[in-house]
């Protein structure tokens, strides 16, 4: 069972020094033009973020960063990070200037042949194309996470401690591909549920927006 981090006890130290060890941080975005209320939160979130990671690093300091979307390493790993969020790209770039490596996670035409199905299938009509679709999805989405669970078994070396950054759903999706020598920590600092509330609230506004101009 993957251990929740908030505080780390001196037993938990002593008994996961050994072995290797994933510590798994939800990966969440920015808003185009977000409210005041959702950028001081998100930015709240990955300080919290980073006061976990440093208490963490008394059962392993973190020497591989495995990044959701990532196909490269290096630079221009960075960049494309960059492209998709600053705060994002500042952590990263702290934990590699702490000795980390970004190491790439997918396969990239894994990845966009994932990403091509989902689009087709958000724009699709028939219920019958609908279900053919929705099965080329599910093989792409089987394929990927295969890969991405290959990827950290074989990269993650003896008594080492990696970062991956995901999607919640998608890691409770491919954790179970885990190697199972293999210890999760999950760190999910206290204003996550904020901004999971914050997003649902959000996101239902928009969808009675839309309904209030359908009627």
């Amino acid at each position: 069972m993957p251990t929740k981090i908030g505080k780390i006890q001196k037993p938990l130290v002593a008994e996961s020094k050994a072995g290797r060890k994933l510590y798994c941080i939800p990966l969440l975005f920015s808003l185009g033009e977000a409210p005041r209320e959702y950028a001081e939160m998100f930015s709240r979130y990955w300080d919290q973020v980073k006061d976990h990671l440093d208490n963490l690093e008394k059962i392993g300091t973190p020497h591989r960063i495995f990044y959701e979307m990532i196909s490269l390493a290096g630079e221009e790993g960075m960049r494309k990070i960059q492209q998709q969020n600053e705060r994002t790209h500042q952590f990263v770039k702290s934990r590699i200037d702490h000795g980390a490596v970004l190491v790439p996670l997918e396969d990239e035409t894994l990845f966009m042949e994932y990403i091509d199905w989902g689009v087709c299938l958000s724009v699709v009509r028939s219920p019958t194309v609908a279900k053919r679709i929705f099965q080329f999805y599910k093989d792409a989405e089987q394929k990927r996470d295969k890969k991405i669970a290959t990827q950290i078994n074989d990269s993650l070396e003896n008594d080492e401690a990696a970062i991956l950054l995901m999607r919640d759903e998608n890691r409770i999706r491919i954790q179970p591909q885990f190697s199972p020598d293999i210890q999760v920590y999950l760190v999910h600092p206290p204003i996550l549920n904020d901004l999971h509330n914050w997003l649902r609230d959000h996101a239902t506004k928009i969808m009675d927006k839309a309904k209030d101009k359908k009627a």
